[in-house]
């Protein structure tokens, strides 16, 4: 049928019978019926019998669109460059000609035909503001993939102009601005309010905002709404009734992740995937990240038994394809971080769903029956702040005892750190840096005598800002050092230069942490509520230094300055890390991997018992607007003794506006009776005489 199609339009064409409109049906028709070479020389033929067309530049737009599918991008930019030159004002053929001189490598050249539909489009119609944002946020992508953040938060401010309320530049925009160190991150203009900067807040970026579990929970469940679609009720991949290991096959566990390669989560987990029992557990992996090719993602691949890559994949086929492996357990490593695959849980492809270490904090999600942490990242009390049900190891984050590290190890030199200096680090990513914690610091520096902070490397502007911000306080810029960006081996073999390594508040050290103490560096961590905020305690715990675990900010500071006036504490403290590194339970993934098993059984017990729990979601939104209306930035919540009480007294504000229903966090029926309670009438039983006692009250024994 395609071909007699295709000779059918050929011939019309010939004959001077075939119009545009004509034209452009034939042409969909061969490529949906997958015939793209058919439909690009029915383009080209058209084209050269109708050189004088008024609307000869949206077949040349079409027949590029056609040949860039077919991979012929110097075909498919010379006819775009023709369609401009027969009409300048045609928006789409400056953001795909664009695309194609991005994917020539030519990355300026691309962002001048961006920038030159931008100066070119008037924002009055809806075509024209839709053409004027695609330009804009193609610019700024490009600016971030090369690494100048100062142009592309002007972008994105520039894309926020036009449009206020669009949730990927806002939080683009937020992250940036935390990334620069730029105080106050939300910082309102004409055009753009206080609230709307906040409701832009990424869940991640929120983790480093703020030490508010609440609002973060509220911010990722919102998050989970405005980006995952529901998928249609009943589609063959929904098992979340199925049962869990029938008779006579070993417990199914799926991974779906991003980061089995080169990236901080795939430093932590070879060990895991090589010591599962595979007597017991059949394990698959799901990958859903860039390139992983690499010495780090051959050995994951080495030791799992079943690898799938979801790239190209609709999250209904990646559910699919999951529901066919009948997979038990289905652990979510990436959660709400960059490549993740969200949308693929809402299918619910397994009939229990985990969140586990890619993420510092809940879902927020419909689909995401448990998370797993530890008994001090979630203590006993704090399950409030999790709409999923709490499973706990002996300690939350693997690592791998078998990273590689370059045997040639580095001289303080060699990184410009004074010989005889305390040195203090920090290798966090500068989006972790709070203003309230570079205060800690250079109070730190200038009580520290002959004290240096090394810091690793971000971008020019960002790196000249904190010397600028540490020189106006009272610290010289030259006590603030930069480390180069190194590969991981080298990277982790310089780490032994640093006398103590400073945690950042509220999103702590993670791969960081414990990459230090493998090397033999301790590390002061300031506690906090949220979960981001308490991870790096438990890391410093599991390696046997609970003693660097600070409540509040003051002691913080006086114990890394006791540390910083006295080596020989330090050098006991390196002595105690070497000592226990074999033994301890940071590094103890035999252990780790017997309860995270053990963790696995109970979890399919409970659904065979058709006790899998539901996950909280009551009331989110409610509270997330009453986090947002909290000024963050003027103090550290993390320091507020009533932090609790805060959010009730918020909630009954909004109570007697507009009634809210009870829940089981906070806004329990006895808030809520509370709240309705006629004041007049306490007030009246108050004040009315007691009766009297016909005899003396007795105790009552418990």
């Amino acid at each position: 049928m395609s071909e007699s199609r295709f000779l059918s339009a050929l011939q019309d064409i010939t004959a001077g019978k075939l119009g545009i409109g004509e034209l452009i049906g034939a042409a969909s028709a061969l490529a949906g019926a997958g015939e793209l070479r058919q439909a690009e020389q029915l383009y080209r033929v058209w084209i050269g019998f109708n050189s004088d067309h008024p609307q000869l530049f949206v077949a040349r737009f079409n027949c590029a669109s056609v040949q860039t599918q077919l991979g012929d991008d110097p075909s498919a930019k010379a006819n775009l460059i023709q369609a401009l030159a027969a009409n300048p004002d045609f928006g789409p053929g400056y953001i795909n000609l664009g695309a194609v001189l991005e994917r020539e490598g030519a990355g300026d050249a691309a962002m001048a035909q961006w920038q030159a539909l931008v100066d070119r489009l008037p924002t009055v119609t809806a075509s024209s503001i839709e053409h004027k944002l695609t330009a804009i946020k193609q610019i700024a992508r490009v600016l971030l993939d090369h690494q100048r953040p100062v142009q592309a938060e002007a972008w994105l401010k520039r894309a926020l102009d036009v449009q206020a309320n669009q949730r990927d530049v806002l939080e683009q925009y937020v992250a940036l601005r935390l990334g620069q160190c730029e105080w106050p991150v939300i910082a309102p203009w004409e055009g753009m309010d206080r609230r709307t900067l906040m409701i832009g807040v990424s869940p991640l970026s929120m983790a480093a905002y703020t030490d508010d579990p609440l609002l973060q929970l509220a911010a990722a469940h919102r998050y989970v709404l405005a980006s995952v679609e529901d998928p249609v009720a009943g589609t063959p991949s929904d098992r979340r009734f199925a049962p869990v290991s029938g008779a006579g096959r070993r417990l199914r566990i799926g991974y779906v992740s991003s980061d089995l390669r080169d990236h901080a989560i795939g430093y932590l987990m070879p060990e895991v995937f090589e010591l599962h029992d595979k007597n017991k557990f059949e394990i698959f992996v799901y990958y859903c990240g860039p390139d992983p090719s690499g010495a780090m993602n051959d050995r994951y691949r080495a030791t799992v038994e079943h690898w799938t890559d979801l790239n190209g994949l609709s999250d209904a086929a990646a559910a699919q394809a999951i529901a066919a492996d009948e997979i038990d357990i289905l652990i979510d490593v990436n959660g709400l971080t960059r490549f993740a695959r969200t949308g693929v849980f809402a299918h619910r492809p397994a009939p229990v769903q985990v969140n586990w270490l890619g993420f510092p904090g809940s879902m927020g999600s419909p689909y995401h029956n448990y998370i797993i942490a530890d008994d001090w990242i979630i203590p006993p009390g704090s399950e409030l702040y999790f709409s999923e049900t709490v499973m706990r190891l002996p300690c939350y984050q693997p690592n791998d005892r078998k990273r590689a590290v370059v045997a040639q190890r580095p001289v303080r030199a060699d990184f410009g750190l004074p010989e005889e200096a305390f040195v203090f680090c920090c290798f966090n990513g500068t989006q972790k840096f709070t203003r309230f914690t570079i205060d800690r610091w250079l109070q730190i520096l200038s009580l520290t005598p002959n004290s240096v902070l090394w810091l690793l490397d971000s971008s020019p502007e960002t790196n000249t800002r904190l010397a600028d911000y540490a020189q106006a306080h009272g610290v010289a810029r030259e006590r603030i050092i930069f480390a180069p960006k190194q590969a991981n081996l080298y990277h982790l073999a310089r780490y032994p230069l640093a006398d103590l390594f400073l945690d950042t508040a509220p999103y702590g050290a993670h791969t960081t942490a414990s990459d230090a103490l493998w090397m033999g560096v301790p590390v002061l961590t300031l506690t906090g509520r949220s979960f981001a905020a308490r991870v790096c305690g438990s890391l410093v715990r599991a390696a046997g230094l609970s003693e660097l675990i600070c409540e509040t900010a003051e002691a913080y500071v006086e114990r890394a300055v006791a540390l910083g006036q006295n080596r020989d504490n330090v050098t006991a403290l390196k002595a105690k890390l070497e000592a226990g590194r074999a033994t301890c339970d940071l590094f103890n993934m035999e252990l780790l991997v017997e309860r995270l098993e053990a963790l696995y059984q109970q979890m399919a017990e409970t659904h065979a018992a058709g006790r899998t729990p539901q996950p909280n979601l009551c009331n989110l939104e409610i509270y997330l607007d009453a986090g947002i209306a909290e000024d963050h930035e003027a103090r550290e919540l993390r320091a507020e003794p009533h932090y609790l009480e805060l959010y009730r007294a918020k909630l009954r504000a909004r109570h007697r506006a507009r009634p809210i229903p009870a829940d089981s966090r906070l806004w329990t029926e006895a808030e809520v009776a509370a709240a309705d309670a006629n004041p007049h009438q306490a007030q009246s039983a108050a004040v009315s005489p007691p009766a009297k006692a016909s005899r003396a009250p007795r105790a009552v024994n418990a």
